[in-house]
């Protein structure tokens, strides 16, 4: 913080900027400027959180929000002014921001006059709903963002219809019934993140990546990853390594008598299965045809918001209370401070705004499949995380060959020769755009095709043609390597609706020849264990 500093220039041009309009919204709110003498009626409140009538007809109301969104720019424009390192920098900004969103007063009974309007109309019963609520939360451990009564896994999501045929302590495999008289002969696994549970894939027929790939004639396996307890918390990354994502693609290998398949990782899940076929192609063996990541980092040069929550001190801190040398050699990572920490990245979207209507209101949120699965949250173990943090966050070891040993082998992600599908969110804040387009650099040696979608980190990926919503982008193709991600947008076309049609045509053309689909899941060694969705997804953290 030493060396920071605010310049003197920046500052004074700033505290004349304010007080003009201070005085300007003072004299508006009194009425000191008279109608004809060149005052100007107040510009209308362009922010959703006082959109409601009630906070323009009361001037009170109207005076407190407009003042507060003129101290809300006033201290954004602080923060952007500071002067000095830059991660310094953008952490101010980063914690301004917070400061920002909670002081709204819209977060408050007694400045909103929609709530007030809404109590009074009900004769309380809306503060009674609200106060109901917020005990509901406080029980339960997070803000409810959804109405969570209305779901239930395996019920009304997680509803593809499927087999248990594998599963130890990390992990269940799910096989899922075929759709089709005949399926492709190379079987698709797909390994969903660890930090989430893996029926983001699979949330209502309608938008099931997984039913979708089924009806395209995939035999389709999914990882199912364990909601970890205690008895996980000494486990590391090789573990999920080894025992997860290489055993699941033994399991699956074995099962259907397939040399090769097809992959798929989303997110952390990507890292990971690229992780494993690089440790594999050092042992010799290269059992993907093909490699499919979704909005995953390799290559963790641009981290984007996420970078201001990683530094050597808070990684010491976390080997220090979670990973091997901390006293008990291994903790939980809870995945209720995963949530937070994504919703402290969009705080007026993602808390606030149920806060608000939660709370002040009384409302029930309405039921939404997505956000239901973004608040069944995961544990992880402390000694798998600190590495991850370590090695990819804070080094960016991954992409330097030779630099990490895992699973006993030198890691190399060029060995990872398979034709691989890259894709992006154009709005993704948790893996920004640019950042999973530099997997195709970090291939070198496999033949990617990078398509680019709108929306954001889930929003982009579960994006089912039927809707015909969004867009994507495709590349230039054949032709050289762009140099970079804004090379590669400039010369791109956007199409209309959703890129999974583009990933079939893709995904099709690595799937081999059509055999007869099989009737019963699993093999004489790996029968099955339980119908799908498993045991495993419905543990709570």
């Amino acid at each position: 913080m030493s060396g920071l500093s605010l310049p003197m220039p920046k500052l004074s041009a700033l505290q004349a900027d304010y007080v003009a309009q201070a005085s300007a919204l003072w004299n508006q709110s009194v009425g000191a400027a008279p109608a004809g003498a060149g005052a100007e009626p107040p510009a209308p409140l362009n922010d959703r959180r006082f959109s409601n009538a009630a906070w323009a007809d009361n001037p009170m109301a109207s005076f407190t929000a407009r003042l507060y969104l003129l101290n809300a720019r006033t201290l954004m424009g602080l923060a952007d002014s500071v002067q000095g390192d830059e991660k310094t920098r953008e952490r101010i900004r980063f914690a301004v921001q917070q400061y920002v969103a909670a002081a709204s007063p819209s977060n408050y009974l007694p400045l909103n006059p929609e709530a007030l309007q809404l109590a009074l109309k009900t004769q309380g019963e809306s503060i009674l709903h609200g106060v109901q609520h917020l005990v509901q939360d406080l029980q339960q451990g997070h803000v409810s963002q959804t109405d969570e009564s209305v779901f239930e896994v395996g019920r009304n999501v997680a509803t593809t219809e499927g087999s248990v045929v594998f599963e130890n302590e990390l992990f269940q495999l799910l096989e899922y019934k075929p759709l089709t008289k005949t399926v492709f002969e190379r079987p698709l696994l797909m390994v969903p993140p660890c930090i989430n549970k893996y029926y983001i894939l699979d949330l209502q027929p309608e938008n099931s990546l997984i039913r979708h790939a089924v009806a395209q004639g995939h035999r389709v396996f999914v990882v199912s990853w364990r909601n970890a307890d205690a008895s996980l918390s000494h486990l590391g990354w090789d573990d999920y390594i080894e025992d997860a994502a290489i055993r699941a693609i033994d399991v699956v290998q074995e099962i259907t008598g397939a040399e090769t398949l097809n992959t798929l990782g989303f997110c952390v899940g990507g890292t990971i299965l690229a992780t494993a076929l690089a440790v594999l192609a050092a042992r010799g063996s290269k059992p993907a045809a093909s490699m499919t990541l979704l909005t995953t980092f390799l290559d963790f040069g641009n981290t984007g918001v996420l970078d201001l929550f990683v530094d050597e001190a808070m990684v010491q801190l976390r080997e220090m209370t979670l990973g091997p040398a901390s006293p008990n050699g291994g903790g939980l990572l809870k995945g209720q401070e995963l949530a937070s920490t994504f919703s402290a990245l969009r705080p007026n979207d993602l808390l606030w705004n149920y806060v608000v209507g939660n709370y002040l209101k009384g409302e029930t949120p309405p039921p939404f499949d997505l956000l239901y699965w973004n608040s069944d949250s995961t544990n992880l173990p402390g000694p798998m995380y600190c590495w991850y943090l370590r090695n990819t966050y804070l080094e960016n070891n991954l992409v330097k060959p030779g630099r990490l040993t895992v699973c006993g082998e030198k890691l190399d992600l060029n060995q990872v020769d398979a034709p691989t599908y890259v894709y992006g969110s154009r709005e993704d804040h948790i893996v920004p755009w640019d950042a999973a387009w530099r997997n195709t650099q970090v291939l070198k040696n496999a033949k990617t095709r990078f398509v680019l979608g709108a929306s954001g980190h889930i929003a982009g990926v579960i994006n089912p043609p039927a809707k015909k919503k969004r867009s994507h982008w495709i590349g230039q193709s054949p032709g050289p390597r762009p140099a970079s991600a804004d090379a590669w947008f400039a010369s791109a076309t956007e199409h209309p609706g959703s890129w999974w049609t583009d990933w079939d045509a893709w995904l099709a053309g690595h799937a081999g020849k059509q055999v007869p689909a099989p009737k019963n899941p699993g093999s004489r060694r790996h029968k099955a264990i339980e119908p799908a969705p498993g045991r495993y997804v419905k543990q709570k953290a």
